[in-house]
């Protein structure tokens, strides 16, 4: 077990503590190592008890000197009662007649009682000494009475001494003060202090304000501790080490470290507490990287301070939580050679640091190590096999724990544990089972786990009856089951149980919220969304980092990307979710120029992209086909090291099918050594949109052949092949195979490819026949294939029983009218063409013009039907003309069927002249070098004189020319398309 070997000490570079940036730990600059330090001899070996000179013991021929020696040896040996007796005995029988040797026996049996916690023995010397008229206004022994029962753990029987005393000076005033700050009664503190100020003449001194400074760090009241903090410097006790050293401690507990900061580099003296209590300060607020800094600090000094168990126990966790295992070794080779690595507390820390940081086995090593093992030591061991999901580590430890071990379990264990069963629903009930025998989950924490936990196995209904069967419902229990049905599937009961949360009386929190804007967003319901956002903005809750993430997905998911837009603007420092959230928004919103915008606006903020910002940019490249912008994000991904992710990968084949280049898409398929269902998936779905329907199959095959089983979107690639060349036998086929063979069950999706297959193949009565057999009740798209198919193949009878359904589904949507208008001008039916164009602008619709585009240089250039916007509009029109005359000479004639309009055939042909996949053409032509391929994308499906005319211009002009429409790619080469005319 080399590995867990504490490492050999190699200090150097000694670090000034007098400026807080020195303090941060520069993981950049080779800094790993500690100042030059060497450990006094002393601090190896057992600390000396400072001698106090007894002068009553000193006289060998003292007469109590025997009685004295054997009370001493009596309290050494913890005989209280026996002391006692003896001290009753000998004042009784007269044998002590000295009130001063008396007393002295009498406090060191207070001293005695303290420190064994014996308060039976307490209470009799305090009644002994409240009937004495000698001792009862004794200020010393009434003092150590007041201490004797603070260490007892009873401050009222304090109280009760400070009260009975007639003479009270400061040192019964510190000693009740010291009593309750040690009992963690830091309010009666408090207002024992302001006695303390406004009704006697006192004055603190540097054992009252420490005292005072800790119940105002119990009570985190930061106000009330700078108010001390003003009395100290008022009193000339500022600089004293003690009260320092309360100060610091005070200001970290209540979050204001720059003020801790403050206080620590004024003291003249510091010792290792104040050094402990800076480290603490950092720690306890997240500044784990100058908790290591001040600790090189306190090395360089050059007072000697030798860290002790509380240094180490402070700044290990600081490398646990920055992962920096190389530091723990160090830190863990520091501790052996100051000889406390053994200390429970630091091996505890140690165990805890090596789990953080993915090392098990050298925790494990040092767990077995651990003789005097206590119950954090397994909640540590079984939490770090739990967070690896080590499910037989975290059981194995636990058995052991219950039959070799004497340490009981306790509610942190089963915490620790619940992770690890998660997803093994017997394991869950045999703990939940454990913890109701055990009484734990009477903890609030253990229940709302519960809850969680049955959450994630699925089962709502479980985790519904533990929070039922919650005695005390707090707003954290309800947040456990709202967050648990929201996550879930179930918004809506999400919604609910916050309206019962409420009638109950408990205001939400921050989690409350979250869970309510995930539940929304879900359910798109803006309104309500909207109404959250508007209790945020009065509770001051706007700006938090983890709410303001969730509001920006809620209007993203609801289509609201202006909001979204807004509100991360607010945002001061935006972490990479927020850029992720908003790139991802833009493209899933259509919005692929703004998604590329803010991308680039993200590399410029110093924000390194990970994986989803990656692939959602690579998604608004595949939007615009803009294969330049994805060849540029390809290669950024190259040097970042993220092309090797799955789902980075699966981007990029996707990516260069939809810019049109599936040889890229098949050089990145190629070079994947280990292909997943996902990769195999785009690659066959790739192959479709451009119609490679056999290429798909020859795909989906081998696939098999290699292991993989096809899933639903393998079997819609597939089908989507099948459709787009016309393989009909072969679409039908794996339609019917899918559940017999394969046991995947068709969904919507997959009966809408083949309906849409059977459509454009002409066999519209099939089309039909398959939609009236389908499981599910088909959705307004399967209609729209239809009726686009009714008006291919001019049958006016299904196509105006298939509109009547679609119209009933969508009544708003403006592309429904215009299939149907197209239907009935293809027939010649103007008469009704007139009446949907009416019904169209009594409701307000207007029809989408068709718009083009074209990347050249990286900028997109788009054009719209006889756009003349242009400064090169002439030219574009002129080059036109030009092509239109050449391909003329080779069979092209204008195909004035295509214009959907009433008109003479002059004014046809002068539209078809100006369709915007021609214009953009024409436009790249002009500026584009000889040789040069033009991709173009259309918003709508391209026309029949269009598609002849490309095909043509391929030829004159000896370009490829790629086409890509709303449904598919057309590759125009030397006068021939690869859809065969089939589209």
């Amino acid at each position: 077990m080399a590995s867990v070997s504490p490492p050999t000490l190699s200090f150097h570079h000694k670090l000034p503590i007098q400026h807080r940036s020195s303090w941060t730990w520069n993981r950049n600059k080779n800094n790993n190592h500690f100042p030059s330090f060497k450990v006094p001899k002393s601090s190896l070996s057992p600390p000396t008890t400072r001698k106090v000179h007894d002068h009553s013991r000193a006289k060998i021929n003292h007469p109590h000197q025997p009685f004295l020696q054997r009370l001493h040896n009596l309290c050494d040996a913890g005989n209280l009662n026996e002391a006692l007796n003896l001290l009753h005995s000998q004042t009784q029988n007269g044998v002590v007649s000295s009130s001063d040797v008396t007393k002295e026996a009498i406090g060191l049996l207070l001293r005695a009682s303290a420190l064994h916690k014996d308060i039976d023995v307490g209470r009799k010397l305090h009644a002994m000494v409240s009937a004495s008229h000698r001792f009862r206004n004794d200020v010393v022994l009434n003092t150590r009475i007041i201490s004797m029962f603070s260490a007892c753990g009873s401050p009222s029987d304090s109280r009760s001494a400070f009260d009975a005393a007639k003479e009270k000076d400061l040192f019964l005033y510190n000693a009740l003060l010291s009593s309750y700050a040690r009992n963690a009664l830091f309010r009666d503190a408090i207002s024992l202090f302001l006695d303390l100020l406004y009704a006697t003449e006192l004055v603190p001194d540097n054992f009252t304000l420490p005292c005072v400074v800790k119940a105002c760090a119990g009570v985190a009241d930061a106000g009330l501790g700078e108010m001390v903090h003003a009395l100290a410097l008022k009193f000339g006790l500022f600089f004293d080490v003690f009260v320092g050293n309360a100060l610091i401690a005070m200001y970290g507990k209540c979050g204001l470290v720059e003020s801790a900061v403050k206080v620590f580099e004024t003291m003249p003296e510091r010792n290792l507490v104040t050094w402990n209590s800076m480290m603490y300060a950092y720690s306890e607020n997240g500044g784990f990287e100058e908790c290591y800094g001040v600790f090189k600090g306190l090395l360089s000094e050059e007072e000697g301070l030798v860290p002790d168990v509380a240094t180490m126990v402070t700044v290990i966790p600081a490398c646990a939580t920055l992962g920096e295992v190389g530091m723990g070794m160090v830190l863990h080779g520091l501790a052996f050679k100051l000889g406390i690595s053994e200390e429970m507390t630091v091996n505890n820390s140690l165990v805890d640091m090596y789990s953080k940081c993915g090392y098990l086995g050298e925790a494990r090593v040092l767990f077995d190590m651990n003789g005097g093992r206590n119950v954090v030591s397994w909640n540590t061991m079984i939490g770090g096999y739990s967070k690896e999901g080590d499910f037989g580590g975290v059981f194995g430890l636990l058995r052991k724990m219950l039959v070799e071990d004497k340490v009981k379990v306790n509610e942190v264990t089963v915490l620790n544990v619940l992770p690890a069963c998660s997803d093994e629903l017997l394991t869950l009930k045999e703990l939940h089972g454990y913890a109701l025998r055990r009484g734990f989950q009477i903890d609030e924490l253990v229940a709302n786990a519960f809850v969680a936990s049955y959450a994630k196995c699925g089962l709502l209904d479980c985790a519904e009856r533990v929070f039922c069967g919650m005695e005390e419902k707090t707003v954290s229990s309800w947040n456990a089951l709202i967050g648990a049905h929201a996550q879930n599937g179930l918004p809506r009961k999400a919604l609910d149980l916050y309206l019962v949360m409420r009638d109950s009386g408990l205001n939400p929190d921050r989690f409350t919220i979250g869970s309510l804007l995930l539940a929304c967003a879900h359910l798109k319901f803006l309104s309500c969304g909207k109404e959250i956002h508007g209790f945020m903005m009065r509770n001051g809750l706007e700006l938090d980092k983890f709410l303001g993430i969730s509001l920006l997905s809620l209007y993203i998911q609801c289509g609201s990307i202006l909001r979204a837009k807004l509100i991360f603007d607010k945002m001061g420092n935006k972490s990479l979710v927020c850029w992720n959230a908003m790139i991802s928004g833009f493209s899933q919103n259509e919005l692929p120029c703004e998604a590329l915008d803010t991308f680039q606006q993200m590399l410029l903020s110093g924000i390194e992209p990970q994986e989803i910002a990656v692939m959602s940019v690579l998604g608004a490249c595949s939007q615009v086909s803009s294969l330049r912008l994805g060849k540029e994000v390809h290669s950024f991904a190259l040097k970042a090291h993220l092309s090797d992710n799955t789902f980075v990968i699966c981007a990029l084949i996707d990516m260069y099918a939809k810019c049109g280049s599936m040889e890229h898409s098949r050089n990145i398929f190629d070079r994947v050594d280990n292909k997943d269902e996902a990769v195999w998936n785009v690659m066959i779905a790739g192959y479709g949109i451009h119609g490679h329907g056999l290429k798909a199959i020859e795909l989906f095959e081998l696939m098999q052949n290699n292991g993989c089983r096809p899933d639903s979107f393998t079997f819609l690639g597939v089908l989507m092949a099948c459709n787009h060349a016309g393989i009909v036998t072969e679409g039908l086929k794996y339609l019917g195979q899918m559940q017999s063979l394969y046991g995947v069950k068709p969904k919507l999706e997959h009966y809408a490819c083949v309906i849409d297959m059977l459509g454009r193949a002409g066999q519209l009565k099939e089309a039909l026949e398959l939609v009236n057999e389908m499981p599910d009740e088909p959705d307004s798209g399967i209609w729209s294939s239809l009726l686009s198919s009714c008006r291919n193949y001019g049958d006016l009878d299904i196509g105006e029983e298939v509109s009547k359904k679609l119209l009933e589904l969508e009544p708003y949507k403006v592309e429904n009218y215009v299939l149907l208008s197209n239907l009935y001008a293809g027939l010649g039916k103007w008469d009704e063409v007139r009446k949907v164009r009416q019904r169209m602008k009594e409701i307000g619709l207007h029809k989408d013009a068709g718009c083009s585009w074209i990347e050249i240089g990286g900028k997109v250039y788009r054009f719209i039907v006889s756009d003349g916007s242009l400064s090169e509009s002439k030219k574009i029109q002129q080059t036109w003309n030009k092509l239109e005359k050449k391909i003329s000479k080779i069979g092209y004639k204008p195909d004035t069927s295509c214009v959907l309009h009433e008109l003479e055939e002059e004014e046809k042909i002068k539209i078809l002249k100006n369709h915007s996949e021609k214009l953009a053409i024409s436009f790249g032509l002009l500026n584009t070098a000889k040789g040069t391929t033009l991709r173009v994308c259309k918003n709508l499906r391209i026309c029949v004189d269009c598609h002849n005319a490309i095909k043509l211009v391929s030829k004159v002009v000896g370009r490829d020319i790629v086409v890509r429409d709303n449904k598919r790619f057309h590759h125009f080469k030397n006068g021939f398309c690869t859809c065969g005319d089939y589209w």
